[in-house]
């Protein structure tokens, strides 16, 4: 898992990085895409200790990651998972789940 995020932290660096220095993203607007998107698997608001999927991670213990950063969020959203539906969300949604999630730390 540890290799997982250093790999994603590489590309990020390469990828995401000018897309994030765009602007960073609105919670609130995460909030609300993140409701409608990812509620189905995770659980997305603070206090909740389990997801609607066993597999996926609640947000908070996402936040919660040691050295979580906005780019690595940006780029694990951005990458495919074995065990997550390949999401393709316009980049200002991309920004603002990101902003959301680490609005929970």
């Amino acid at each position: 898992m540890r290799g997982h995020v250093a790999f994603l932290a590489g590309v990020i660096l390469l990828v995401a990085g000018p897309l994030w220095a765009q602007e960073a993203g609105d919670p609130r607007g995460g909030y609300v895409v993140a409701r409608q998107t990812c509620s189905v698997c995770h659980a997305i608001e603070k206090g909740r200790a389990r997801s609607a999927n066993a597999g996926a991670p609640t947000f908070a213990a996402i936040a919660a990651v040691p050295g979580m950063t906005a780019a690595a969020l940006l780029a694990s959203l951005q990458t495919s998972h074995r065990t997550m539906p390949n999401l393709i969300l316009p980049p200002e949604e991309l920004r603002d789940v990101v902003a959301y999630i680490l609005s929970l730390q």
